[in-house]
């Protein structure tokens, strides 16, 4: 795991605060495994919708970050908005699944939510960014097979479809 490639962008946050609201997270998931709150999963749907997907510059988590940033005088640190984005939108998806499954496998919403924890946890305590090695290791990967897709409809146009059929198959499945 030498080299991770994230998504990259202009635009900065600080690394303290996105530390601080990765321990938020992960302490609401603990909250929510001790007393099974619905609620505690709509606060982390709504904080992560925000942030993933409206220009908001903080939602109550980040805001909530800032504060305890700067009363603990934590230095400023700019980093990369790109990779945290990505995160949240990641983070947005096991929230939706930690719902969905609260009413048909309470235990399944748990077992996500744990999982979602460790991610939190992780970022929060070793710097360490789970949504860098998927974005690596899937995102990527996916994202450059179906460039050759692409591809390689451009070189079949004159082709059998049979032909097509057969490297869409290929590059799918393989």
């Amino acid at each position: 795991m030498n080299s991770l490639i994230c998504p990259i962008s202009t635009e900065k946050v600080n690394k303290s605060v996105v530390r601080i609201t990765g321990f938020l997270v992960a302490s609401t998931i603990v909250l929510y495994a001790a007393t099974g709150s619905l609620f505690l999963v709509g606060l982390l749907f709504i904080d992560f919708t925000i942030r993933a997907f409206t220009p908001l510059k903080f939602s109550p988590y980040s805001w909530l970050a800032s504060k305890i940033s700067k009363s603990l005088h934590l230095s400023v640190k700019p980093i990369d908005k790109a990779p945290k984005l990505f995160a949240s939108r990641v983070g947005f998806l096991f929230a939706t699944a930690i719902f969905a499954l609260h009413f048909v496998s309470p235990l399944a919403a748990l077992v996500v939510g744990l999982v979602l924890m460790t991610f939190a946890l992780l970022e929060s305590l070793f710097d360490f960014c789970v949504g860098c090695v998927v974005y690596t290791y899937l995102v990527l990967p996916l994202n450059n097979r179906s460039k050759k897709i692409r591809l390689t409809k451009k070189r079949a146009v004159g082709l059998d479809d049979t032909f097509l059929v057969s490297q869409l198959f290929y590059y799918v499945w393989l």
